[in-house]
Protein backbone atom coordinates (compact mmCIF):
# COMPACT_ATOMS: atom_id res chain seq x y z
CA UNK A 1 0.00 0.00 0.00
CA UNK A 2 1.91 3.26 -1.10
CA UNK A 3 1.55 6.25 1.18
CA UNK A 4 -0.48 8.41 -0.87
CA UNK A 5 -3.08 5.98 -1.51
CA UNK A 6 -3.69 5.19 2.38
CA UNK A 7 -6.86 7.81 2.41
CA UNK A 8 -8.09 5.99 -0.48
CA UNK A 9 -9.33 3.23 1.83
CA UNK A 10 -11.84 2.88 4.94
CA UNK A 11 -12.83 0.37 6.99
CA UNK A 12 -15.01 -1.21 4.38
CA UNK A 13 -12.14 -2.34 2.52
CA UNK A 14 -10.51 -4.85 5.43
CA UNK A 15 -13.69 -6.74 6.14
CA UNK A 16 -12.54 -9.78 4.33
CA UNK A 17 -9.80 -10.90 5.66
CA UNK A 18 -7.20 -13.13 3.05
CA UNK A 19 -4.17 -13.64 5.29
CA UNK A 20 -3.01 -17.25 5.50
CA UNK A 21 -2.69 -16.83 9.03
CA UNK A 22 -6.44 -16.98 11.17
CA UNK A 23 -5.06 -15.23 13.65
CA UNK A 24 -3.79 -12.17 11.97
CA UNK A 25 -4.97 -9.02 10.06
CA UNK A 26 -5.22 -8.91 6.64
CA UNK A 27 -2.14 -7.67 4.61
CA UNK A 28 -2.76 -4.00 4.65
CA UNK A 29 -4.22 -3.64 7.72
CA UNK A 30 -1.96 -2.70 10.03
CA UNK A 31 0.11 -0.30 7.34
CA UNK A 32 -3.12 1.46 6.96
CA UNK A 33 -4.29 1.56 10.55
CA UNK A 34 -0.89 1.98 11.80
CA UNK A 35 -0.27 5.61 9.43
CA UNK A 36 -0.86 8.76 11.64
CA UNK A 37 -3.27 10.04 9.20
CA UNK A 38 -5.87 7.31 10.28
CA UNK A 39 -4.40 6.80 13.17
CA UNK A 40 -5.76 10.80 14.00
CA UNK A 41 -9.57 9.43 13.03
CA UNK A 42 -9.36 6.24 15.25
CA UNK A 43 -8.29 8.33 17.98
CA UNK A 44 -11.54 9.86 18.43
CA UNK A 45 -13.03 6.40 19.44
CA UNK A 46 -12.87 4.57 22.86
CA UNK A 47 -11.92 8.40 24.18
CA UNK A 48 -12.26 7.64 27.94
CA UNK A 49 -15.11 10.01 29.92
CA UNK A 50 -14.23 10.40 33.75
CA UNK A 51 -17.59 11.25 35.02
CA UNK A 52 -21.01 10.20 34.29
CA UNK A 53 -22.72 10.83 30.57
CA UNK A 54 -23.86 14.37 31.98
CA UNK A 55 -24.06 17.35 29.34
CA UNK A 56 -21.35 19.17 31.89
CA UNK A 57 -18.37 15.95 31.71
CA UNK A 58 -14.52 15.66 31.13
CA UNK A 59 -12.70 13.37 28.52
CA UNK A 60 -9.37 12.45 28.02
CA UNK A 61 -7.16 10.60 25.03
CA UNK A 62 -7.79 11.86 21.80
CA UNK A 63 -5.58 13.83 19.57
CA UNK A 64 -5.38 16.23 22.46
CA UNK A 65 -4.22 13.76 25.47
CA UNK A 66 -4.83 15.41 28.65
CA UNK A 67 -8.16 15.33 30.48
CA UNK A 68 -10.27 18.15 29.86
CA UNK A 69 -13.87 19.48 30.75
CA UNK A 70 -16.61 19.55 27.19
CA UNK A 71 -19.79 19.55 26.53
CA UNK A 72 -21.49 16.23 25.88
CA UNK A 73 -23.75 15.86 23.17
CA UNK A 74 -23.03 12.48 22.26
CA UNK A 75 -24.41 10.00 25.01
CA UNK A 76 -28.08 8.90 24.76
CA UNK A 77 -28.76 9.49 28.13
CA UNK A 78 -32.02 11.45 26.42
CA UNK A 79 -33.53 11.62 29.54
CA UNK A 80 -30.88 11.89 31.94
CA UNK A 81 -32.27 9.14 33.79
CA UNK A 82 -28.64 7.40 34.27
CA UNK A 83 -27.84 10.42 36.86
CA UNK A 84 -30.86 10.65 38.05
CA UNK A 85 -31.18 10.97 41.85
CA UNK A 86 -34.06 8.25 42.49
CA UNK A 87 -32.51 6.06 40.03
CA UNK A 88 -28.75 6.53 41.41
CA UNK A 89 -29.96 5.10 44.73
CA UNK A 90 -32.30 2.53 43.76
CA UNK A 91 -28.84 0.94 42.19
CA UNK A 92 -27.23 1.42 45.19
CA UNK A 93 -29.79 -0.39 47.32
CA UNK A 94 -29.89 -3.23 45.37
CA UNK A 95 -26.40 -3.31 44.79
CA UNK A 96 -25.91 -3.69 48.79
CA UNK A 97 -29.05 -6.56 48.89
CA UNK A 98 -28.67 -8.83 45.77
CA UNK A 99 -24.28 -7.92 45.15
CA UNK A 100 -22.91 -6.88 41.68
CA UNK A 101 -23.68 -9.89 38.98
CA UNK A 102 -26.72 -12.08 38.82
CA UNK A 103 -24.06 -14.95 38.32
CA UNK A 104 -26.26 -16.90 36.04
CA UNK A 105 -28.08 -17.11 32.38
CA UNK A 106 -31.92 -16.26 33.18
CA UNK A 107 -33.13 -19.76 32.53
CA UNK A 108 -30.95 -21.32 34.97
CA UNK A 109 -30.30 -18.97 38.16
CA UNK A 110 -29.57 -15.41 36.86
CA UNK A 111 -34.00 -14.50 37.23
CA UNK A 112 -33.99 -12.83 40.76
CA UNK A 113 -37.90 -11.13 41.75
CA UNK A 114 -36.13 -7.99 40.06
CA UNK A 115 -36.25 -9.53 36.92
CA UNK A 116 -39.79 -10.87 37.24
CA UNK A 117 -40.80 -7.55 38.50
CA UNK A 118 -39.67 -5.48 35.63
CA UNK A 119 -40.67 -7.81 32.93
CA UNK A 120 -44.28 -7.51 34.27
CA UNK A 121 -43.97 -3.63 34.52
CA UNK A 122 -42.47 -2.95 31.14
CA UNK A 123 -45.69 -5.44 29.76
CA UNK A 124 -47.96 -3.42 31.30
CA UNK A 125 -46.33 -0.65 30.11
CA UNK A 126 -46.72 -1.41 26.85
CA UNK A 127 -50.10 -3.14 26.59
CA UNK A 128 -48.64 -6.71 25.88
CA UNK A 129 -48.95 -10.26 27.61
CA UNK A 130 -45.82 -10.52 28.24
CA UNK A 131 -41.90 -9.22 28.09
CA UNK A 132 -38.77 -10.85 27.89
CA UNK A 133 -35.48 -8.99 29.26
CA UNK A 134 -31.81 -9.76 27.72
CA UNK A 135 -28.13 -8.08 28.86
CA UNK A 136 -27.86 -6.03 25.89
CA UNK A 137 -29.82 -4.17 22.91
CA UNK A 138 -27.79 -5.79 20.53
CA UNK A 139 -28.43 -9.18 22.41
CA UNK A 140 -32.09 -8.58 22.37
CA UNK A 141 -32.78 -7.84 18.64
CA UNK A 142 -29.85 -10.46 17.76
CA UNK A 143 -31.81 -13.19 19.80
CA UNK A 144 -35.42 -12.10 18.98
CA UNK A 145 -34.86 -12.04 15.20
CA UNK A 146 -32.67 -15.29 15.57
CA UNK A 147 -35.74 -17.08 17.35
CA UNK A 148 -38.91 -15.79 15.43
CA UNK A 149 -37.10 -16.54 12.11
CA UNK A 150 -36.16 -20.08 10.32
CA UNK A 151 -34.54 -21.32 7.12
CA UNK A 152 -37.07 -20.74 4.41
CA UNK A 153 -38.33 -17.51 5.77
CA UNK A 154 -38.07 -13.96 4.61
CA UNK A 155 -37.08 -11.13 6.92
CA UNK A 156 -37.78 -8.07 5.61
CA UNK A 157 -35.73 -5.14 6.69
CA UNK A 158 -35.53 -1.47 5.96
CA UNK A 159 -32.54 -0.48 4.71
CA UNK A 160 -31.39 1.71 7.18
CA UNK A 161 -32.38 -1.08 9.94
CA UNK A 162 -29.58 -1.76 12.91
CA UNK A 163 -26.53 -4.16 12.65
CA UNK A 164 -27.84 -6.22 15.39
CA UNK A 165 -31.41 -7.08 12.93
CA UNK A 166 -28.91 -8.26 9.98
CA UNK A 167 -26.87 -10.28 12.41
CA UNK A 168 -30.12 -11.91 13.90
CA UNK A 169 -31.40 -12.75 10.15
CA UNK A 170 -27.86 -14.34 9.82
CA UNK A 171 -27.93 -16.58 12.59
CA UNK A 172 -31.77 -17.57 11.71
CA UNK A 173 -31.06 -18.57 8.46
CA UNK A 174 -33.77 -16.59 6.67
CA UNK A 175 -33.81 -14.49 3.45
CA UNK A 176 -32.86 -10.99 4.17
CA UNK A 177 -33.92 -8.33 1.80
CA UNK A 178 -33.95 -4.38 2.48
CA UNK A 179 -37.13 -2.57 0.78
CA UNK A 180 -36.49 1.52 0.69
CA UNK A 181 -36.08 3.34 3.61
CA UNK A 182 -39.37 4.44 5.19
CA UNK A 183 -40.98 3.89 1.32
CA UNK A 184 -44.31 2.04 1.79
CA UNK A 185 -44.36 1.28 -1.65
CA UNK A 186 -41.12 -0.31 -1.96
CA UNK A 187 -42.15 -2.50 0.95
CA UNK A 188 -45.63 -3.63 -0.96
CA UNK A 189 -43.38 -4.40 -3.94
CA UNK A 190 -40.62 -6.43 -1.83
CA UNK A 191 -43.66 -8.16 -0.02
CA UNK A 192 -44.70 -9.06 -2.89
CA UNK A 193 -42.19 -10.73 -4.68
CA UNK A 194 -42.10 -13.42 -1.34
CA UNK A 195 -46.09 -14.30 -1.52
CA UNK A 196 -46.21 -17.77 0.03
CA UNK A 197 -43.25 -17.53 2.40
CA UNK A 198 -43.42 -16.98 5.84
CA UNK A 199 -42.46 -13.03 6.31
CA UNK A 200 -41.61 -10.63 9.10
CA UNK A 201 -41.17 -6.76 8.35
CA UNK A 202 -38.77 -4.99 10.35
CA UNK A 203 -38.52 -1.32 10.97
CA UNK A 204 -37.09 1.16 13.96
CA UNK A 205 -39.42 3.90 15.56
CA UNK A 206 -36.18 6.28 15.16
CA UNK A 207 -33.19 5.54 13.24
CA UNK A 208 -30.09 6.18 15.35
CA UNK A 209 -27.82 7.96 12.25
CA UNK A 210 -30.86 10.02 10.57
CA UNK A 211 -32.97 11.10 13.47
CA UNK A 212 -36.18 10.43 11.18
CA UNK A 213 -39.05 8.50 12.45
CA UNK A 214 -40.95 5.31 11.04
CA UNK A 215 -43.67 6.66 8.60
CA UNK A 216 -45.51 3.74 10.70
CA UNK A 217 -49.54 4.27 9.76
CA UNK A 218 -48.39 4.06 6.05
CA UNK A 219 -46.01 0.93 6.73
CA UNK A 220 -48.57 -0.74 8.68
CA UNK A 221 -51.21 -0.23 5.95
CA UNK A 222 -48.92 -2.14 3.49
CA UNK A 223 -48.15 -4.97 6.01
CA UNK A 224 -51.65 -5.33 6.63
CA UNK A 225 -52.92 -5.63 3.14
CA UNK A 226 -50.26 -8.66 3.00
CA UNK A 227 -51.11 -10.60 6.44
CA UNK A 228 -47.07 -9.75 7.04
CA UNK A 229 -46.99 -8.76 11.16
CA UNK A 230 -44.55 -6.07 12.16
CA UNK A 231 -41.69 -5.66 14.37
CA UNK A 232 -40.95 -2.41 15.79
CA UNK A 233 -37.13 -1.56 17.36
CA UNK A 234 -38.08 1.50 19.81
CA UNK A 235 -34.70 1.73 20.80
CA UNK A 236 -34.47 5.31 20.26
CA UNK A 237 -38.03 5.96 20.29
CA UNK A 238 -38.63 4.43 23.89
CA UNK A 239 -40.05 6.70 26.50
CA UNK A 240 -39.07 9.92 24.35
CA UNK A 241 -42.33 9.77 21.53
CA UNK A 242 -46.09 9.35 22.59
CA UNK A 243 -48.05 10.88 26.11
CA UNK A 244 -46.98 8.05 28.13
CA UNK A 245 -43.69 7.40 26.49
CA UNK A 246 -44.66 4.39 25.48
CA UNK A 247 -42.85 4.93 21.88
CA UNK A 248 -43.76 6.01 18.33
CA UNK A 249 -46.63 3.11 18.52
CA UNK A 250 -48.39 5.48 21.01
CA UNK A 251 -47.53 8.40 19.16
CA UNK A 252 -49.52 7.15 16.16
CA UNK A 253 -52.11 5.42 17.70
CA UNK A 254 -51.01 2.01 16.30
CA UNK A 255 -49.67 0.06 18.90
CA UNK A 256 -52.16 -2.37 18.26
CA UNK A 257 -51.31 -3.42 14.75
CA UNK A 258 -47.94 -3.58 15.98
CA UNK A 259 -46.75 -7.30 16.44
CA UNK A 260 -43.33 -7.38 18.20
CA UNK A 261 -42.18 -4.11 20.84
CA UNK A 262 -38.18 -4.09 21.21
CA UNK A 263 -36.82 -1.80 23.53
CA UNK A 264 -33.26 -0.98 25.04
CA UNK A 265 -32.59 -0.06 28.55
CA UNK A 266 -29.32 1.91 27.80
CA UNK A 267 -30.72 5.00 25.59
CA UNK A 268 -33.97 6.97 27.32
CA UNK A 269 -34.10 4.44 30.33
CA UNK A 270 -30.00 5.28 31.48
CA UNK A 271 -29.19 1.48 31.80
CA UNK A 272 -28.07 -1.20 29.94
CA UNK A 273 -30.27 -4.01 28.51
CA UNK A 274 -33.11 -4.95 25.96
CA UNK A 275 -36.29 -6.03 26.37
CA UNK A 276 -38.87 -7.23 23.96
CA UNK A 277 -42.80 -7.27 24.61
CA UNK A 278 -45.83 -9.30 22.46
CA UNK A 279 -48.37 -11.75 22.92
CA UNK A 280 -47.29 -14.50 26.35
CA UNK A 281 -47.26 -17.65 23.63
CA UNK A 282 -44.09 -15.89 21.35
CA UNK A 283 -42.21 -14.89 24.19
CA UNK A 284 -42.53 -18.07 25.96
CA UNK A 285 -41.34 -19.91 22.50
CA UNK A 286 -38.72 -17.02 22.90
CA UNK A 287 -36.83 -18.03 25.62
CA UNK A 288 -36.69 -21.76 24.50
CA UNK A 289 -35.32 -20.71 21.68
CA UNK A 290 -33.41 -17.28 21.62
CA UNK A 291 -29.82 -18.12 22.21
CA UNK A 292 -28.62 -14.48 23.70
CA UNK A 293 -30.92 -14.74 26.83
CA UNK A 294 -30.50 -18.71 26.83
CA UNK A 295 -26.33 -18.63 26.75
CA UNK A 296 -25.70 -15.21 28.41
CA UNK A 297 -25.77 -13.98 31.94
CA UNK A 298 -28.59 -12.19 33.19
CA UNK A 299 -28.85 -8.44 33.33
CA UNK A 300 -27.43 -7.75 37.12
CA UNK A 301 -30.33 -7.37 39.83
CA UNK A 302 -29.07 -3.57 40.63
CA UNK A 303 -29.21 -2.43 36.74
CA UNK A 304 -32.82 -3.92 36.97
CA UNK A 305 -33.45 -2.71 39.91
CA UNK A 306 -32.20 0.89 38.24
CA UNK A 307 -34.25 0.12 35.28
CA UNK A 308 -37.71 0.00 37.23
CA UNK A 309 -37.00 2.90 38.73
CA UNK A 310 -36.33 4.81 35.49
CA UNK A 311 -39.69 3.56 33.97
CA UNK A 312 -41.11 5.13 37.56
CA UNK A 313 -39.53 8.81 37.22
CA UNK A 314 -40.03 8.67 33.46
CA UNK A 315 -44.04 7.85 33.61
CA UNK A 316 -45.55 9.53 36.33
CA UNK A 317 -45.47 12.73 34.20
CA UNK A 318 -44.49 14.16 31.11
CA UNK A 319 -41.76 16.54 32.93
CA UNK A 320 -38.76 14.97 31.66
CA UNK A 321 -40.16 14.30 28.32
CA UNK A 322 -41.46 17.92 27.89
CA UNK A 323 -38.08 19.07 28.49
CA UNK A 324 -36.27 16.86 26.29
CA UNK A 325 -38.49 18.19 23.13
CA UNK A 326 -38.26 21.91 24.19
CA UNK A 327 -34.73 21.34 23.89
CA UNK A 328 -35.04 20.18 20.38
CA UNK A 329 -36.57 22.66 19.57
CA UNK A 330 -33.86 24.94 21.23
CA UNK A 331 -31.24 23.22 19.41
CA UNK A 332 -32.30 23.12 16.14
CA UNK A 333 -33.55 26.74 15.88
CA UNK A 334 -30.00 27.56 16.55
CA UNK A 335 -28.40 25.23 13.81
CA UNK A 336 -31.56 26.34 11.50
CA UNK A 337 -30.34 29.21 11.51
CA UNK A 338 -26.73 28.17 10.26
CA UNK A 339 -27.91 26.83 7.29
CA UNK A 340 -26.44 23.25 8.35
CA UNK A 341 -27.91 20.07 6.43
CA UNK A 342 -29.76 18.43 9.73
CA UNK A 343 -31.21 15.92 6.93
CA UNK A 344 -34.56 14.57 7.30
CA UNK A 345 -34.52 14.40 11.21
CA UNK A 346 -36.93 15.11 13.52
CA UNK A 347 -36.06 13.66 16.64
CA UNK A 348 -34.16 14.12 19.36
CA UNK A 349 -31.11 12.85 17.29
CA UNK A 350 -29.85 15.24 15.02
CA UNK A 351 -27.59 14.75 12.43
CA UNK A 352 -24.84 17.61 11.08
CA UNK A 353 -24.58 16.37 7.45
CA UNK A 354 -20.75 17.43 5.96
CA UNK A 355 -20.76 15.74 3.05
CA UNK A 356 -17.84 13.37 0.98
CA UNK A 357 -14.69 14.43 2.84
CA UNK A 358 -13.45 12.21 5.62
CA UNK A 359 -10.49 14.25 5.46
CA UNK A 360 -12.51 17.40 6.02
CA UNK A 361 -14.69 15.43 8.77
CA UNK A 362 -11.80 14.85 11.46
CA UNK A 363 -10.30 18.61 10.72
CA UNK A 364 -13.87 19.97 12.05
CA UNK A 365 -14.08 17.40 14.70
CA UNK A 366 -10.50 18.42 15.77
CA UNK A 367 -11.35 21.42 15.84
CA UNK A 368 -14.65 21.11 17.98
CA UNK A 369 -12.95 18.74 20.38
CA UNK A 370 -10.02 21.65 20.82
CA UNK A 371 -12.77 23.77 21.60
CA UNK A 372 -14.33 21.62 24.09
CA UNK A 373 -17.02 20.57 22.36
CA UNK A 374 -17.51 16.41 22.44
CA UNK A 375 -19.71 15.27 19.14
CA UNK A 376 -18.46 12.55 17.61
CA UNK A 377 -17.67 12.12 14.10
CA UNK A 378 -19.76 9.52 11.93
CA UNK A 379 -17.59 8.32 9.16
CA UNK A 380 -18.04 5.73 6.45
CA UNK A 381 -19.11 3.00 6.26
CA UNK A 382 -21.38 3.41 9.50
CA UNK A 383 -22.83 5.90 6.94
CA UNK A 384 -23.05 6.14 3.30
CA UNK A 385 -19.26 8.20 1.94
CA UNK A 386 -21.48 11.14 0.22
CA UNK A 387 -23.04 12.30 3.93
CA UNK A 388 -20.35 11.74 6.44
CA UNK A 389 -21.36 13.86 9.31
CA UNK A 390 -22.17 14.48 13.11
CA UNK A 391 -24.74 13.24 15.40
CA UNK A 392 -25.88 15.24 18.67
CA UNK A 393 -28.21 13.57 20.48
CA UNK A 394 -29.97 16.08 22.85
CA UNK A 395 -30.94 15.51 26.79
CA UNK A 396 -33.24 16.54 28.85
CA UNK A 397 -30.14 17.71 30.88
CA UNK A 398 -29.08 19.99 29.04
CA UNK A 399 -29.44 23.95 29.74
CA UNK A 400 -30.42 26.86 27.62
CA UNK A 401 -26.49 28.11 28.25
CA UNK A 402 -25.18 24.56 27.21
CA UNK A 403 -26.94 24.54 24.19
CA UNK A 404 -26.31 27.80 23.01
CA UNK A 405 -22.59 27.35 23.91
CA UNK A 406 -22.48 24.69 21.80
CA UNK A 407 -24.13 26.21 19.32
CA UNK A 408 -21.61 29.06 18.96
CA UNK A 409 -18.93 26.38 18.92
CA UNK A 410 -20.42 24.27 15.95
CA UNK A 411 -21.16 27.90 14.43
CA UNK A 412 -17.01 28.82 14.93
CA UNK A 413 -15.99 25.38 14.19
CA UNK A 414 -18.37 23.74 11.61
CA UNK A 415 -20.48 26.12 10.07
CA UNK A 416 -17.99 28.78 9.30
CA UNK A 417 -15.70 26.79 8.03
CA UNK A 418 -18.25 25.49 5.60
CA UNK A 419 -18.87 28.26 3.85
CA UNK A 420 -22.86 27.73 4.79
CA UNK A 421 -25.07 31.11 4.44
CA UNK A 422 -26.07 32.42 7.59
CA UNK A 423 -22.79 31.78 9.67
CA UNK A 424 -21.53 34.94 9.34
Amino acid sequence: MKPEDILKFSLADFTYNDSEAVLSPPGDFDTWIQDPRVGLAMSFFEQPLHKSPRPRTELSGGHLGERRPVINLTSYNYLGLSTHPEVVQAAAQALMHYGVGASGAAMLSGTFDQHVKLSEELAAFKGQDACMLFSSGYGGNLGAIQGLMQKGDVLVIDSKCHRSVVDGATLSGAKMVSFAHNDAASLDETLSRYQGKRRLVVVEGVYSMDGDTADLPALLDVCDAHDVPLYLDEAHSSLVYGESGRGLGEHFGVEDRIGVHFGTLSKAFGGVGGFVCGEESIIRYLKCYAASFQFSCALPPAIVAAMRKSLEVATRDNTLREKLWANVRHFRSNLGAMGLDLGESTSQVIPIIVGSSGQQLIELAMAAQERGLYLQPIDFPAVESHSRRFRISVSAQLTAEDIDEASNIIEDVIAKPLGLVGAA
